[in-house]
């Protein structure tokens, strides 16, 4: 009887730090996830790329590029200039990378005026660099249309 009371004890015990351990890396995910946001808005491409890696990589249905500044470039001149980016879940993939989920949602307006709207899912995959946390590899992809009936 006494060991499962050990146990139990042993168990919560080294549950906690890793309990605040994934808190913290999800709140610094969502740093990164807000200060992605806040570029966007302001239409900064080279303060994005700087959120990745060295040879980061940016997926999404267009195909893969590790020129993020130029990708982004071209969603601005298309007329995107909001972006909105939740974070579902975080999950650490060692001691320096980490595994993010979550949805986004980018608005603005075509040359004529009509509106832009797409949500989507992102994963990405983050590494220190420089004891700093970047994005190595994000995948973006559009939500499916709901199927006709």
């Amino acid at each position: 009887m006494r060991i499962s009371y050990v146990l139990c004890f042993l168990i919560a015990a080294f549950s906690a730090p890793a309990l605040a351990a994934d808190a913290d890396l999800k709140q610094e995910v969502q740093k990164i996830g807000a200060t992605y946001a806040e570029n966007f808005d302001k239409q900064n491409a080279a303060g994005i790329a700087a959120l990745y890696a060295t040879g980061g990589m940016h997926v999404n249905p267009v195909g893969p590029t590790t020129d993020i500044a130029n990708r982004y470039q071209g969603a601005f001149k298309a007329g995107f200039n909001h972006l909105a980016v939740t974070v579902d879940q975080v999950s650490p993939l060692g001691a320096d990378m980490a595994l993010g989920l979550g949805e986004y949602h980018i608005t603005g307006k075509n040359q004529s005026g009509e509106p832009l709207d797409v949500t989507g899912r992102w994963t990405a995959v983050y590494v220190l660099e420089a004891g700093t946390r970047k994005i190595r590899m994000l995948t973006a992809l559009p939500k499916a249309p709901p199927p006709k009936d």
